[in-house]
């Protein structure tokens, strides 16, 4: 893990794909996040995306590539959470965010435990990853891990609360990019009653950092000024 800041809003900003933590410095993301940073509105942490790594690098058998992304939620849940709020001296909750597998990865975290993720900033996500395991048949550490097959299962006190919450999706429809996959995603949220948007930043927008860099600072500035 790594963080950047040392006041403000907890926000947990996940890698693209198989990205290490220091991924988000290296293509530029704090230099943009610095005046939200340095005027203490914002403390950004990260995490390696241990859970991608496996996908990309065909890790073992799909089922132990299922378990993994399993694994690696309640790592986040269980480990990353406490760890933020021990940092932060407060049960303050966190804002998840991420691009493409990383906006997946903010989604299922809200939506699987949004008694500590209050919104979640998911960027040209890739919601629908079946794609990325190479198999023929998915288990349940699977299902519970992908929010647009679970979120229809939800019910109860979970779903209450989840209905307290925010995803946002924006994303281009430039090169690279996929917006059905965004509109799924809120098509099933919406059925649920979770608060969500969907924002297309146009044609000419692509798959790409510099579409990230401008997103996640104009959003987190909307939330926390």
């Amino acid at each position: 893990m790594v963080r950047w800041g040392t006041f403000g809003q907890p926000v947990l900003l996940f890698p693209t794909a198989g990205g290490d933590a220091e991924e988000v410095e290296r293509f530029l993301m704090m230099k943009v996040l610095a005046p939200l940073i340095d005027a203490g509105k914002i403390k950004v942490y990260s995490c390696d995306s241990a859970a991608g790594q496996a996908m990309v690098q065909r890790e073992g058998s799909p089922q132990h590539r299922q378990w993994v992304l399993n694994q690696f939620h309640q790592y986040v849940r269980h480990e990353v959470v406490p760890a933020i709020r021990k940092d932060c001296n407060a049960d303050l909750e966190v804002i998840s965010a991420g691009a493409s597998i990383g906006a997946f990865h903010a989604a299922a975290v809200l939506c699987r435990f949004p008694d500590v993720f209050s919104k979640a900033i998911a960027m040209s996500g890739t919601f629908d990853i079946r794609r990325f395991m190479s198999a023929e048949h998915f288990g349940d550490e699977f299902w519970v891990s992908s929010p647009i097959h679970f979120v229809p299962t939800l019910s109860g006190a979970h779903l209450e609360k989840l209905r307290t919450r925010f995803v946002l999706m924006p994303s281009g429809e430039g090169k690279a990019e996929d917006i059905s996959e965004s509109w799924a995603l809120a098509r099933v949220l919406g059925s649920k009653g979770v608060p969500n948007r969907v924002d297309s930043w146009g044609k000419e927008t692509p798959h790409d950092w510099m579409t990230w860099r401008d997103m996640l600072p104009k959003y987190l500035s909307q939330i926390v000024g």
